[in-house]
């Protein structure tokens, strides 16, 4: 089934074209890599899916809905989340209290509720509190439940992201460079993180430099080239595409 599609999509800023009357169809299930080089558009188009910016032209569909403009608060509540390339963590609060700001999009308190701090919200509050612990686990953080969001080292950091955006309970999981920064330890608890993620039928989308990474784990991957598509296909036809090979793998991405 297909679970976003984009049709003529262009994104324009004064006079450079970011996305370039852009087609594509992202089918439901898996992990989707989208590649390409400094410039190729990739974190544009995140920013556009999720609602960051609006297009100049063009349409995107999520299960056939035209969702284009609308606001990034409705895309999550309609089930679509991400992570930035650069950590967005709210340093002055707890790790904990971090994750449970992406619960509270479900919960359905009023601020005069909040407010007079009443029994309703003590017990939402208590439900977010248990969601975001057995995130903090689910994605390794257990050892940091306790501490400040500025204690945790920088791979920490990236998954604790993960973690709040999956407090969003959402069907499709933008990651936009989640292995940037780490070194090769954090890298595979990386790849293992959105593997298992994906196996819970969460639809992943994901940006990633690390050719490696993006080899190893995706189902499909898309390939851009100046804000256009370029290539689409398994990791297998993608690294025996002489046209991308030769734009953005080189030999080594070949030999892997």
């Amino acid at each position: 089934m297909t679970l976003i599609k984009v049709e003529n999509l262009s994104k324009s800023f004064g006079g450079i074209t970011a996305i370039n009357d852009l087609d594509l169809s992202i089918e439901s299930g898996g992990i989707v890599s989208i590649i390409g080089p400094n410039g190729a558009g990739k974190t544009t188009l995140f920013n556009l899916l999720t609602g960051v910016y609006t297009p100049t032209a063009g349409h995107i569909l999520i299960e056939g809905v035209d969702v284009t403009g609308q606001s990034s608060h409705e895309l999550a509540a309609a089930g679509l989340s991400r992570t930035f390339q650069n950590v967005q963590s709210f340093m002055n609060m707890s790790a904990l209290e971090n994750v449970m700001v992406g619960c509270h999009l479900h919960s359905n308190c009023r601020f005069i509720d909040a407010l007079l701090q009443l029994p309703s919200i003590r017990r939402t509050n208590s439900e977010s509190r248990r969601i975001a612990i057995e995130l903090m686990e689910y994605v390794g953080l257990k050892a940091y439940v306790a501490s400040q969001a500025d204690e945790l080292p920088y791979g920490a950091l990236k998954r604790l992201e993960v973690a709040r955006a999956l407090a969003t309970r959402p069907r499709i999981l933008l990651l936009d460079e989640p292995a940037a920064g780490l070194n090769p330890s954090e890298t595979q608890d990386i790849d293992e993180l959105i593997q298992n993620i994906a196996s819970q039928g969460i639809t992943v989308i994901l940006v990633e430099h690390d050719m490696k990474l993006v080899m190893g784990i995706s189902d499909r991957i898309i390939v851009l080239d100046h804000g256009k598509w370029l290539a689409e296909g398994t990791a297998e036809e993608i690294r025996h595409n002489h046209d991308v090979v030769g734009a953005y793998l080189g030999e080594q991405g070949r030999n892997r």
